[in-house]
């Protein structure tokens, strides 16, 4: 678990660090640095997606799922719900950064895997590596919208501990398979992000979400 722990303390410690830099750093310098962290995210959402899928047994089930999910989002409202719930925190597009942060965060291949392994295998090098990443692209953000960025931190820590105890109860249960579909999803939806953060599109990712529980639940029931 302490693996966890590092990975949300080194978003909140990079949020903190780029607190002081958005003090120093001119807007223009802002609108470069997340330039550059869009492009970066758009590079790790097609490395992981693309990766996944090479290895996937079922390789229809993302569309079926992306499909569905959104579906399942729209009705739900989850995009409006969100805004909702952040929009004390500041304006409009910090409440989108704040969702582009928890997205990168927690939906990473590194981040879904690393609280298996370290569960599974007492192995925390995905976890290790996840959170000096993290720790520089909260900082990039957070140079941008501000200490708010610090809140993906806590959800990460929630989401990851959510992942260690699951893992830690079905652990003869989880298989290999679902943890490549989960990837494939989950860089797409990172790479969403990514345009996002380019004004490329304006997609609701978080309509998105649902995505993710159709893989399991297909897994469970039908294959």
């Amino acid at each position: 678990m302490w693996g966890t722990i590092f990975n949300a303390g080194m978003i909140i410690l990079g949020s903190g660090l780029g607190l002081l830099f958005k003090k120093g750093l001119k807007p223009a310098y802002h609108q470069t640095l997340l330039q550059a962290l869009g492009l970066c995210v758009i590079l790790l959402g097609i490395s992981t997606a693309s990766t996944s899928l090479q290895k996937s047994s079922l390789p229809v089930l993302f569309i079926v799922s992306l499909t569905v999910g959104s579906l399942l989002g729209q009705a739900l409202h989850l995009e409006e719900r969100f805004e909702t719930l952040t929009k004390k925190l500041g304006s409009t597009e910090t409440s989108g950064a704040i969702t582009t942060g928890i997205l990168l965060f927690c939906l990473g291949s590194l981040s879904i895997l690393g609280p298996f392994k370290a569960a599974l295998d007492h192995d925390y090098t995905y976890l290790i590596t996840n959170g000096l990443l993290d720790g520089i692209t909260s900082l990039i953000l957070a140079s941008a919208y501000g200490f708010a960025i610090a809140i993906c931190g806590v959800v990460l820590f929630f989401w990851q501990g959510s992942l260690y105890l699951i893992a830690l109860s079905l652990a003869g249960s989880i298989s290999s398979t679902l943890m490549t579909e989960l990837s494939i999803i989950g860089g797409i939806l990172i790479f969403v992000s990514g345009t996002n953060i380019l004004k490329l599109t304006k997609i609701s990712v978080l309509n998105l979400l649902p995505s993710l529980l159709i893989p399991p639940l297909y897994l469970l029931f039908w294959h």
